[in-house]
């Protein structure tokens, strides 16, 4: 009797909650609050590709853990700490630009992006890709070269800010004269950011990528390098051949033309394509009835 009274002591103290004080409710907002806002950051920038590779290799220490593989073990806590310094090491940019953030006086509207949320994931308007097409079609034919970058859910802020700072609103033209002969931002890149060109003359990381063609210049190794690095879709105009290319995920895809081009900026857009669609079968159908 006296064991099965000690039992419901032991389990009635589980049910009772804990003494919860307004330090500590502050405690865990501050510590949520820093938690989403990291993990945000994480995802936005090239880091969250490293996470990612960070898991896959917890991964294979647990499993080597659990079955008691002595030598991985061994291979990983000799390379446990070299393997903090190079990820301190790769995460460099992005951990600079948070810190420039924080002794900023701004330090509410860099962490709490409103603004930026919301123009960050509106995509490009029917108008915009138009006239991106009209662009890239205009300096394929007269063989200027080019090189456009579109920014999707990675942040290009980092290689935004090696450029000039434009905000224009998308127009064939403006991008024509950009990239015109003897003009002072003909050179380097333009980042298009939804339905805005934002900055321009901009530097952007050279792919090591062996397996382009050696007849290829800067410019297209620039674009597949920034496609390495982020989930951004570069179009690149040859001045040479005046050929049209597109670099997506590192990869390189060559002799793209107007319709090409429209269709895989439909795709990016972020728009159902079907709708798109069923809404050009609809204006038809009324033309037809008219």
């Amino acid at each position: 009797m006296e064991a099965i009274r000690r039992f419901f002591q032991e389990y009635i103290r589980f049910l009772i909650p804990p003494e919860v004080s307004v330090v500590d409710i502050l405690e865990i907002l501050i510590i949520a609050f820093v938690i989403y806002h990291v993990s945000i950051w994480v995802k936005n920038t090239r880091a969250w590709t490293l996470v990612k590779g960070i898991l896959v290799l917890f991964t294979v220490y647990l499993v080597a853990y659990l079955l008691d593989m002595s030598v991985i073990m061994w291979i990983f806590e000799r390379t446990l700490a070299i393997g903090i310094t190079a990820v301190m090491i790769v995460f460099q940019p992005e951990l600079r630009k948070a810190l420039e953030q924080l002794g900023q006086k701004r330090i509410v509207s860099s962490i709490i992006p409103l603004e930026d949320s919301r123009e960050k994931y509106h995509r490009f308007s029917d108008r915009s890709i138009s006239e991106i097409v009209k662009a890239a079609v205009e300096l394929a034919k007269d063989k200027t070269g080019a090189l456009i970058i579109l920014e999707r859910d990675i942040s290009l802020s980092e290689y935004e800010r090696t450029g000039i700072n434009l905000d224009s609103v998308i127009s064939s033209q403006l991008l024509i004269n950009i990239f015109e002969h003897n003009t002072p931002l003909h050179d380097g890149a333009v980042i298009i950011r939804g339905n805005r060109i934002v900055a321009a003359t901009c530097y952007l990381p050279l792919s090591d990528n062996m397996g382009l063609s050696k007849e290829l210049g800067t410019r297209h190794r620039a674009g597949v390098g920034i496609s390495e690095v982020s989930d951004s879709m570069t179009i690149i105009v040859s001045e040479e051949t005046g050929k049209i290319s597109l670099a997506i995920g590192g990869k390189l895809l060559r002799n793209v033309d107007g319709e090409l081009l429209r269709k895989k900026l439909d795709e990016i857009q972020g728009k159902n394509l079907e709708e798109k669609n069923r809404k050009k079968r609809w204006k038809g159908i009324r033309r037809t009835e008219k």
